[in-house]
């Protein structure tokens, strides 16, 4: 059952393979933003996936985040997030993600509720 206050933490390791230079959004080998909001989107949509119904899922509608400070290779990111309003289907989550030494970027984000095969008849209906 979805309530208000459901939390979910997840934590990474910042690799080559999520820094800045690699994945395009900068030059240098840093935990790159798109990496820090892919995880706070993963860590939301797990949060309460076991809570929805079987069939149902939830995706990605809004973020509004700071990358606050920049994190080295080798380091651990830990997010953590917090269901903060349901409305109908729509959920909304506080997200945080940390390093090692502090606060490393907050923000919300938005997810709605789907019917997993509906979602998806309708987004390939799209190719015609």
């Amino acid at each position: 059952m979805l309530t208000i206050g459901i939390k979910g933490t997840q934590t990474i390791k910042v690799t080559e393979e999520n820094t800045a230079a690699t994945m395009g959004s900068g030059t240098l080998a840093v935990f790159a933003t798109p990496a820090m909001i892919a995880l706070m989107e993963k860590t939301a949509y797990l949060s309460v996936q076991d809570a929805l119904d079987e069939g149902m899922g939830s995706v990605g509608t809004y973020l509004n985040v700071k990358h606050l400070a920049a994190t080295p290779v080798g380091m651990q990111v830990t997010c953590e997030s917090e269901l903060v309003e349901i409305d109908s289907r729509r959920l909304v989550f506080t997200v945080k993600a940390y390093d090692e030494t502090g606060l490393i970027g907050e923000g919300t984000h938005e997810r709605f509720i789907v019917q997993n095969e509906k979602f998806l008849a309708k987004t390939n209906a799209k190719k015609g």
